[in-house]
């Protein structure tokens, strides 16, 4: 396998920015889902109890940018084409997963706006910048907001091992490029 650098997607394999940003959410997905799990146990009077909240919604925010950009990024560059071995079962469901991850990701991060925001208070994003509070005054906005966050939360998780089961399923049984895609490396070498 020969690996070869290039931007942008082709119809047989993934660019560099494609590759970066897939795994770049990825890690940035399961280290938020950590430290969101980690934070919630937290007392008053612990040192990281209101740090770990700010650091939360800073990386939150900059996860939305990356993922507004990502949505942006599939019309410039298109994914690979499926591989002609894929039925149509798997081709419809890889669609479907893929999907369902933008929209569950999405709302994750627009429900944690919502509870960020819902005393009306901007989330400041590491002190660089602020996102105003836009939707405020719902009387329960923090606490459903927070109940549809951490349901998805889990969801979201649970959606990508299956996801990376797959893809594990297509490389050691199917014996398909698929894997290598995603890896960067180029499926015709």
């Amino acid at each position: 396998m020969v690996f070869i650098m290039q931007w942008k997607n082709n119809a047989s394999r993934y660019g560099h920015i494609s590759l970066l940003i897939h795994w770049l959410v990825a890690i940035v997905v399961y280290g938020m889902f950590a430290l969101g799990l980690w934070m919630v146990t937290l007392g008053y009077y612990d040192s990281w109890y209101h740090q770990a909240p700010e650091i939360h919604k800073s990386i939150g925010i900059l996860l939305f940018i990356v993922m507004a950009f990502r949505v942006i990024w599939r019309f410039i560059s298109p994914s690979p084409k499926p591989l002609a071995s894929y039925s149509k079962l798997t081709k419809a469901s890889s669609i479907i997963v893929q999907i369902l991850i933008y929209i569950i990701l999405f709302s994750i991060l627009i429900s944690g706006y919502l509870i960020s925001t819902a005393d009306g208070q901007p989330i400041s994003v590491f002190d660089w910048f602020e996102v105003p509070a836009l939707f405020t005054g719902a009387a329960t906005q923090a606490d459903t907001a927070g109940e549809v966050h951490l349901y998805l939360a889990w969801a979201v998780v649970l959606l990508s091992v299956l996801h990376a089961f797959a893809a594990f399923k297509h490389h050691f049984f199917d014996r398909d490029i698929t894997l290598k895609r995603m890896l960067g490396f180029n499926p015709d070498k």
